[in-house]
Parts: structure tokens; C-alpha cells; sequence
């Protein structure tokens, strides 16, 4: 590529783009119909060094949380590296559903992206019959993350657990009201209540690692995950806890939800292809795929991971968090709450909006949600959001609700480790207000951008990351920072 031609790959590298002048990056982000929950949106920020993350010498801030360890199971994979590298690859994780409740209940769409490994082939049968899916999901996710963190050995009771849901026990609640209904009370299994509570999922992973400094659950739509990081860090800083397992998990591809969201008209009904049924930004989108899984992070102090030798991948800067007070489901139609999180996160880390090369969108698919999250980027940034790759990653795991957040800040964190942005695929006609506000990054939207990467230090929006991989600070003459936004809008 280094004599100008158009790189075809799915992804490329945001350095090498910066060397070829090319920019297949530039805009569009995505808000699904989001209500009167909250706002949530996550920044990362990265100085470049080496591609692998080995290093714990970095210049990180006084004070800094550190994102050491993450991992968790989705549509696309059992695990980060297979995950990542089918989203790098452009392959999405929808297909048809097999369940029989699907033609029982004559459901409007059969199709979803349920997850790549379920979980029975990783739990024993006494932890599924014990726990909901939403929560098994968490303790998968919690198990990886905790052993590639290599078990610390921490005081427990500075030890935190935040794990956000959007829907919680919903499979539990319908199969015991069955239960009740058909047998009697008698037949209702003793640990429905613990099982169908939303914060089950925090309680069970709570139990797995012995966490006593506290346990939170954020129920907040499709905010839920990226709140429960950014509580976290605040938590870290404010020096109640010293680490913290957070993000989100969801179990809703049931038929009741989705039941649900046919009613509202929310999900794409395109059966005869559910793998190009979620397409951002693409003039004839259609509503979002449904989508499952678990993404949680290991959050501790800078200090604290250093003291240990931890592998640091990425540091939480900043967050910022809003709610649009308008409708119970259909977004503010110009941003005005989705910009105001992103604006305070860019606030207080203290971002330059022109510093931002990098943003994954909430970019569910639904007509109404697409326009209303460009409005709100164009008026988060700016004219610096002409300067913005956004990846659309949803096009390719579906919407995973609660868990949508903190699945989309691993892919920041790790578009920043290998300097890579995961292209969007199923973009065939460009809606013309998306166009008119920002350009989304797929494979084919290559153009000019001698100006585009240059000189970055920082970005924002909910919360603000940078890569643990160097030791020179943010801004250093001379060097190439790169930025990521994410902004995971409720529903």
C-alpha cells in the first residue's frame, strides 16, 4: 500500500494510513432508540509504541486507573482473540435460530447472534441450573478475565464488582411463572428470586473471586455496561477499592424480548439474510440484530498493577454520563443528551476534540437512532468529527443490550493496542443525513487524509483510555497519539 493504492482489507492500520495518506476512517457513530435512560459514552486515547502490550512503563497520571485484564464470550467468538479477529475479518455472528419456541410463538423475526460457545460446554450442570443465562454469561467472563490476570492476590475487601444488564433473569422469570402456572408454588424452584434479580450477575461473580468492597448492578438500557466501567474507575479513584471487575452481560435472545422489540418495530425482519441484517448507516437499515454475550474488564490503580507486574492494557482517563429526559424510547432527535455525555467526558480529561481519530459507535441500525447519534457527534466535536474512523462494530455481533458498552470498549482498547479500526460491513447505499454529518468507515470508503492522524494526544466521551504501552507521556513533541471514542448510547 505504500505507493497510494487502496488498501481492500477489511481493517487497517490507523499508523499506516497516516504513511499512505488514505483514510477509509472517517465517521459515523449510532444511537439505538434511546429514552429517558442514561447517556453513556467511553473515550480512549492512545500513545503509540510497540504493537505488543508488555510493557507496564508508562507515563500514566497521578492517580490513573489502569485496565489490566480483559476478556469475555460473544456472538463472534468464546474468547478476546477469536472475537477480535472475526470482527477484524468482517464476519457477523447472526443466523438463524433453532430454538422450537420460534415457530411456537410464529415470531416475526428467527434470527439473532447468540453466543460463539454456550455455556453448558464450559459450566458444570449444578452452576446452570443455578444461575441465569445473563449471570452465567458474567461468570464466564469474570473466571478468563480474573485468571489472565493472573488471580492477584488482593485484599478482598478492596475488591469491587460493578456488572451492568439491561433485561437481567429474564429466561428465569418466564420459566418459573410457567412453573407457578402449571404446577403450583410448591414447583417453584428455591432460588428463582436470587436468579431472576437483576444483579444476580454482579452477586455471582462477587462470589467467584470473594469481592467485599462492594457490589453494583447499572440498569440503564444499552448505557448499562460502559456505566458499570466508568462507576468503577470513580470508585478506584475516589480510593474505596483498589481493583474492580466491571462491564456488562446480557441474555435476552428469548422470546419474549424479542416478541417485544418486534412490537416496537426495533429489530431488522430481513430472515431470508440475517447476516446482513444489521447494516448501520445504509439507506435501507431496517432495525438492529439481536445479540448476547458478556465483556468485562480488570480495573485497578496504576500502582497497584505496576507493584505486581501487571500487563496494563489501557488507562481510563475520564467519563461523563446524561440522559435525554424525552421519550421512553425514541431518541432526542438532535443529540442533545448523547453530546452533553460526550462533552463532559472530553471535559474533565481534559480532551482536545481535534486530538479524536478514532470512535466506535453504539451503531445499532435503526433508522431513527443512526441520524440522531451523527447529530449528537457533530455536536460533541464539531468540525473535528470530519476527522474521525468510527467503526460500526455492531454490523457484525448484533446488539448485546447491556453488555454492548463494555464489549465495544474492549474493541477501543484493543483498535489502540494494534492500531487497527475494525471496518463496518453491510454499508450499500450511504443514508444521506448520516452523509451530511459523517462518514463511516468501511473497506470502500477510502479517501485523502494527509491531515487526518497527526499529532493526537488525547479523545473523550464517557471515559477516556490510553495504551499501556510506552513511557513516553501523551503529547510528546514529535510523536503520534491516537485517539478512540466510544459511544454506547441506551435504548
Amino acid at each position: 500500500a505504500e505507493d497510494g493504492r487502496r488498501d481492500r482489507s477489511p481493517s487497517r492500520g490507523l499508523g499506516d494510513v497516516y504513511k499512505r495518506q488514505v483514510a477509509g476512517l472517517v465517521l459515523a457513530s449510532t444511537l439505538l432508540s434511546r429514552g429517558t435512560n442514561d447517556t453513556a459514552a467511553v473515550a480512549v486515547s492512545l500513545e503509540p509504541g510497540r504493537s505488543s502490550l508488555t510493557s507496564i512503563e508508562t507515563g500514566f497520571s497521578d492517580g490513573g486507573v489502569a485496565a489490566t485484564y480483559r476478556l469475555r464470550g460473544t456472538p463472534r467468538g468464546g474468547n478476546v482473540a477469536d472475537t477480535w479477529q472475526a470482527v477484524l475479518a468482517g464476519r457477523s455472528g447472526a443466523h438463524p435460530l433453532e430454538y422450537p419456541w420460534v415457530a411456537e410463538h410464529d415470531l416475526p423475526v428467527t434470527f439473532a447472534a447468540t453466543l460463539a460457545i454456550p455455556p453448558e460446554k464450559v459450566l458444570s450442570k449444578v452452576e446452570q441450573r443455578r444461575q441465569d443465562p445473563c449471570a452465567q454469561y458474567a461468570v464466564i467472563a469474570a473466571r478468563e478475565a480474573w485468571a489472565d490476570a493472573g488471580s492477584p492476590d488482593i485484599d478482598r475487601d478492596r475488591l469491587a464488582v460493578s456488572v451492568g444488564s439491561g433485561v437481567g433473569g429474564i429466561s428465569t422469570v418466564i420459566a418459573q411463572w410457567e412453573n407457578l402456572r402449571t404446577k403450583g408454588p410448591r414447583r417453584v424452584f428455591p432460588l428463582a428470586v436470587p436468579m431472576l434479580l437483576v444483579n444476580s450477575p454482579t452477586a455471582m461473580v462477587s462470589l467467584e473471586v470473594g469481592a467485599r468492597g462492594g457490589g453494583h448492578t447499572p440498569v440503564s438500557a444499552c448505557a448499562s455496561g460502559a456505566e458499570a466501567i466508568g462507576n468503577a474507575a470513580d470508585w478506584i479513584r475516589s480510593g474505596r477499592v483498589d481493583m474492580a471487575i466491571a462491564g456488562g452481560t446480557e441474555a435476552a435472545v428469548h422470546p419474549l424480548p424479542i416478541g417485544g422489540f418486534c412490537a416496537m418495530q426495533a429489530l431488522s425482519t430481513r430472515n431470508d439474510d440475517p447476516q446482513r441484517a444489521s447494516r448501520p448507516y445504509d439507506v435501507d437499515r431496517d432495525g438492529f440484530v439481536m445479540g448476547e454475550g458478556a465483556a468485562l474488564v480488570v480495573l485497578e490503580t496504576y500502582d497497584s498493577a505496576k507493584a505486581r507486574g501487571a500487563t496494563i492494557y489501557a488507562e481510563l482517563l475520564a467519563s461523563g454520563i446524561s440522559t435525554d429526559a424525552f421519550h421512553v424510547a425514541a431518541p432526542e432527535p438532535e443529540g442533545i443528551g448523547a453530546a452533553a455525555a460526550m462533552t463532559q467526558a472530553i471535559t474533565i480529561g481534559d480532551i482536545d476534540p481535534a486530538d479524536i481519530v478514532h470512535l466506535n459507535a453504539h451503531a445499532t441500525s435503526t433508522p431513527v437512532g443512526d441520524v440522531a447519534e451523527v447529530k449528537a457527534v457533530r455536536r460533541a466535536l464539531g468540525e473535528h468529527a470530519d476527522h474521525v474512523a468510527v467503526s460500526a462494530t455492531k454490523s457484525m455481533t448484533g446488539h448485546l443490550l447491556g453488555a454492548a458498552g463494555s464489549l465495544e470498549a474492549i474493541f477501543t482498547i484493543l483498535a489502540l493496542r494494534e492500531r487497527l479500526a475494525p471496518a463496518q460491513i453491510n454499508l450499500d447505499s450511504l443514508d444521506p443525513d448520516v452523509a451530511s454529518g459523517v462518514v463511516p468507515y468501511t473497506e470502500e470508503a477510502a479517501q485523502d487524509c494527509a491531515d487526518l492522524i497527526r499529532a493526537a494526544r488525547r479523545g473523550g466521551c464517557r471515559g477516556a483510555w490510553r495504551d499501556g504501552t510506552t513511557r513516553r507521556p501523551i503529547g510528546r513533541a514529535g510523536s503520534l497519539a491516537q485517539t478512540s471514542a466510544l459511544a454506547p448510547f441506551s435504548q
